[in-house]
């Protein structure tokens, strides 16, 4: 039978590029700022993101301002200002003390994965598996369904984050997460409905 219930919606974005010296590292939770001329660049984008999202909607950020920085381009490119609430359990994943570290130390390692320096089961010292932030991710967003039940949901928040979303609404591995691509000022739409989870569009990107 048929849910006819209206389901929790969830329009997840990335948030926008960082600068050129941070992408040269792991930097996971540190809190790196959005790349300013690309900030200017993407001012359509930011305009055409704004009138894709739902109205009216609760808005999420992280605890790190890349985040919140994206939301305010997007809502002063014409969605208009709303509210913005720390989500802290959908930050992105904790590298630990490799945090930081150019990503080219990370090109003798062994391959963990074909796309990711870091394996999916694999802990970083002092951090925190992508298998453990998926399952933080996945009880965050079970309890924001039930919170906000019905309603919409914008939140502004990290790759790592919408692949553990998406891992978790599609029962996937950790290890098949780490090969979802998710782009910049990409969205990605799922649904709560009461017996399950559904995907409706994944790294959605605007054409400008």
């Amino acid at each position: 039978m048929s849910d006819h219930t209206a389901p929790t919606r969830f329009c997840l974005i990335r948030h926008a590029t960082v600068s050129p010296e941070s992408l040269a590292v792991l930097y996971g939770q540190m809190d790196v700022a959005i790349c300013p001329l690309r900030r200017t660049q993407d001012q359509r984008r930011y305009s055409a993101l704004g009138a894709m999202l739902p109205k009216p909607a609760k808005w999420l950020v992280t605890p790190l301002s890349r985040t919140r920085a994206t939301a305010e381009a997007i809502m002063s490119a014409g969605y208009g200002t709303v509210p913005l609430d720390i989500e802290p359990a959908l930050i992105e994943q904790n590298f630990g003390l490799w945090q930081g570290s150019p990503m080219s130390d990370f090109a003798n390692r062994p391959a963990q994965h074909p796309f990711w320096p870091v394996g999916g089961d694999e802990v970083p010292p002092s951090g925190e598996s992508f298998n453990h932030m998926r399952h933080r991710v996945g009880a965050a967003l079970a309890r924001l369904a039930t919170e906000h039940a019905g309603e919409a949901i914008v939140v502004v928040s990290h790759g790592g984050t919408i692949r553990a979303a998406v891992a978790e609404a599609l029962a996937l591995s950790s290890h098949q997460a780490l090969s979802l691509a998710v782009d910049n000022l990409s969205i990605t739409r799922i649904e709560r409905y009461t017996h399950a989870w559904r995907i409706v569009s994944l790294n959605e990107q605007i054409s400008i």
